[in-house]
């Protein structure tokens, strides 16, 4: 099984996004996480809205710090748009997805995003050898 951490500043939005998609996409071939390196302690509205359009229901989540997982290993971390407010988390493979912060965007432009992290996710996933679950939709 491939494990991924996809990390951001609040843990609220992109990270908690991307971590749905690789559980979609990935089916029973990954574990995927999330954290934050300053979490909010909510997900955002929106995102719970955005990934609920595609049948995911993100009030499931929860907000999590990086120090819940600082003892694991990961064969994936992916920051995305944290910069140095993500500390080193121990992976075979570490990436860095510039993806705009979506939580003040109106929801077609919210949207916009999710797509996109979910297209960083299907090919990340493809990188990794994981053969992604088709999603009905």
């Amino acid at each position: 099984m491939t494990s991924f951490l996809f990390v951001c500043i609040e843990n609220a939005n992109r990270s908690q996004m991307a971590q749905a998609f690789a559980t979609l996409h990935g089916g029973g071939q990954v574990a995927a996480y999330s954290a934050g390196s300053r979490p909010s302690g909510v997900i955002n509205p929106k995102a719970i809205a955005a990934m609920a359009e595609l049948g995911y229901d993100l009030n499931a989540h929860a907000s999590k710090s990086l120090d819940e997982v600082r003892d694991q290993e990961f064969d994936y971390v992916v920051t995305m748009g944290c910069g140095d407010a993500c500390p080193f988390i121990a992976a075979k493979h570490r990436l860095d997805w510039q993806i705009p912060d979506p939580k003040h965007l109106e929801p077609a432009e919210f949207r916009q995003v999710r797509d996109l992290i979910e297209r960083q996710v299907l090919d990340l996933l493809a990188q990794a050898g994981v053969q992604p679950v088709p999603q009905a939709r």
